[in-house]
């Protein structure tokens, strides 16, 4: 009885339905690829607020002062911008777009687990042609009230511009508000304002009411009020990514995009539900048709159901390993003895 093959082929199926996810609906459209080979650990992610459709995003460590503009329509590299006026990134690992037009890069990160005393963050005027450019850079200098830690979550908030950094960390990670205005002159001291689990990118709604973390395995939005997060927050159904490194809200709010590492990765548009309260869409509350193959015309014609989240996805795998198992003793039983 060929009983441990079939269970074996039933589990790896179950592993490939997880891991397709949302293949699984081939004909609906789902974000966009990044097509440079230049991004292979594309660690960040944040809409263009000027040119509909573009994503800024950049390499985690090792690859120099640079950000790209991403076209969602076609995957490919629209701009890229050599940062000048800073010194040489260590672990760039976060960008965002604040309400001066400008985009925020944190180079945040530190592998060392939190040893490094002071990370730095670069500003510059989003470019308003997109065109491979050198623009110089604003550099400041970043410092925690409770010491080191190893970070890779920055957001600015639409609404008021002030930085939030999210560190990493197993047991202790925390949301670090920075001041009111950042300088150049002197360190930034950012202060813990709330506990968080472990994060690898975050982002606040456009209309400032909401923030939205994720992990390798979790994502979660919290209502924002007063300068805090509200609550526990509500589960999102994230997308199974392996190194799960970015996420942010398309520009009009509708979708979050996630995003990982990897040559060729795959940014996902999970549609956003409507919150009470929240500030209309830009074109007055009804929504316009969005423009063929850009990110809201995938979350429009997405199905919800369609998205795989980790929980379901490690559910089913729990499930295959289980069978596989109850396969091996089964056909243990069933050997005659020697």
């Amino acid at each position: 009885m060929r009983l441990l093959p079939t269970l074996t082929a039933c589990s790896a199926a179950l592993v490939l339905a997880v891991s397709a996810g949302p293949a699984a609906a081939a004909d609906t459209p789902s974000g966009f690829t990044i097509a440079d080979p230049r991004i292979k650990e594309s660690s960040g992610l944040t809409a263009s607020r000027i040119h509909p459709g573009v994503y800024w995003t950049h390499n985690d460590s090792d690859d120099g002062p640079y950000v790209y503009a991403v076209d969602s329509a076609s995957g490919k590299t629209v701009a890229r911008v050599t940062l000048t006026g800073i010194g040489r990134p260590r672990d760039v690992e976060a960008i965002s777009l604040g309400p001066d037009g400008q985009l925020y890069v944190g180079d945040i990160g530190d592998n060392k687990g939190g040893t490094w005393d002071h990370v730095w963050i670069y500003r510059f005027p989003e470019p308003k042609v997109l065109a491979d450019a050198t623009v110089r850079a604003e550099q400041f200098t970043v410092t925690y009230a409770d010491g080191p830690r190893n970070a890779e979550a920055l957001m600015v908030h639409p609404v008021t511009g002030r930085v939030y950094i999210a560190s990493k960390d197993e047991d202790k990670g925390g949301l670090y508000e920075g001041p009111g205005r950042l300088t150049a002159g002197g360190p930034n001291v950012f202060r813990r304002v709330a506990d968080l689990p472990w994060v690898t990118d975050g982002a606040f709604s456009p209309d400032g009411g909401a923030l939205t973390l994720r992990g390798y395995f979790f994502a979660r939005t919290w209502a924002w009020k007063d300068g805090r997060p509200v609550g526990s927050g509500e589960g999102v159904a994230a997308p199974w990514q392996g190194q799960a490194e970015s996420v942010t809200y398309t520009a009009d709010g509708s979708a979050l995009m996630f995003g990982a590492e990897g040559a060729g990765s795959r940014v996902v548009a999970v549609p956003v539900p409507a919150r009470a309260g929240a500030a209309p869409a830009p074109s007055g509350g009804t929504r316009a048709p969005a423009r063929p193959g850009s990110p809201a015309a995938a979350t429009q014609a997405q199905d919800p159901q369609d998205k795989g989240s980790f929980a379901k996805g490690a559910l089913v795998l729990a499930g295959g390993t289980v069978l596989l198992l109850a396969g091996r003793r089964l056909v243990r039983r069933r050997t005659p003895k020697a």
